[in-house]
């Protein structure tokens, strides 16, 4: 864990080992038994029900945004010593209403595209859906951004907690529903994590619509990067096989 006061150790998920140090999503009001369909996002409902702070965000225990610097690090350890600190932190949010991580170009096809080599599309159908329902004013947003082809991925953010709650209320609203019109009995393991998925979509749909501005920041990666498995799932995806392994 990186060093920095900013940073809460949370535990996801359903293990009973308690790790050291660390704060649980289980406890309080929770839905810590959905976190293999929703990933990291069980901690990410837990903060909005459970934690008083002026900033909440969310980043991953091998995902955090750097501080800027775009350099060759040799370690992890060394990685951990430039994450974005509290100073920085206090610096853009004096400037801007959130940090969100320099967005991902697929350069030759759209997000919706993309989507759907990766994923089974019917997800993000639902939630277009839902959105239609629910807040039709958000759909011509959630159209034009799937049309691009760059997103803001790993449901990554750090913003004032009045953003963050309203944010978190309106992207749950939404995934409860699509879980309830969305039959996933038969998805391989990888994609039953479709909750997550399709978050990462909508933080864009609902940033764009309320017009929070933001400072993007490179996400550096901590631990071994497991590219051919990267590869092999892309190929199997590619080819319809994803479901078959």
């Amino acid at each position: 864990m990186p060093k920095e006061k900013i940073y809460l150790p949370v535990q996801v998920g359903g293990s009973s080992e308690n790790f050291q140090g660390f704060e649980r999503d289980n406890t309080g009001e929770n839905i810590a038994q959905k976190n293999a369909n929703y990933c990291e996002l069980t901690a990410q409902y837990w903060a909005w029900k459970n934690r008083k702070a002026d900033v909440k965000g969310l980043v991953h225990y091998r995902r955090y945004f750097s501080n800027g610097r775009t350099r060759f690090f040799s370690s992890a350890d060394e990685k951990l010593k430039n994450v974005l600190t509290a100073e920085l932190l206090d610096k853009i949010l004096s400037d801007y209403d959130a940090v969100l991580p320099t967005k991902r170009n697929y350069y030759i096809e759209t997000s919706w595209s993309h989507y759907k080599h990766a994923h089974h599309i019917e997800g993000l159908e639902a939630a277009r859906e839902v959105i239609r329902e629910k807040f039709p004013d958000y759909l011509p947003v959630f159209d034009e951004v799937v049309r691009r082809k760059s997103v803001h991925m790993f449901n990554m953010l750090i913003t004032r907690s009045t953003v963050f709650d309203a944010y978190t209320k309106w992207l749950f609203e939404i995934l409860f529903e699509v879980e309830k019109r969305v039959d996933i009995s038969d998805y391989s393991e990888y994609e039953k994590r479709i909750f997550g998925f399709i978050s990462e979509v909508l933080l864009d749909v609902w940033f764009e619509k309320n017009k929070v501005s933001y400072k993007e920041l490179p996400v550096m990666f901590i631990g071994k990067q497991h590219w051919i498995k990267k590869i092999t799932r892309f190929l199997l995806r590619k080819f319809g096989l994803s479901d078959k392994t």
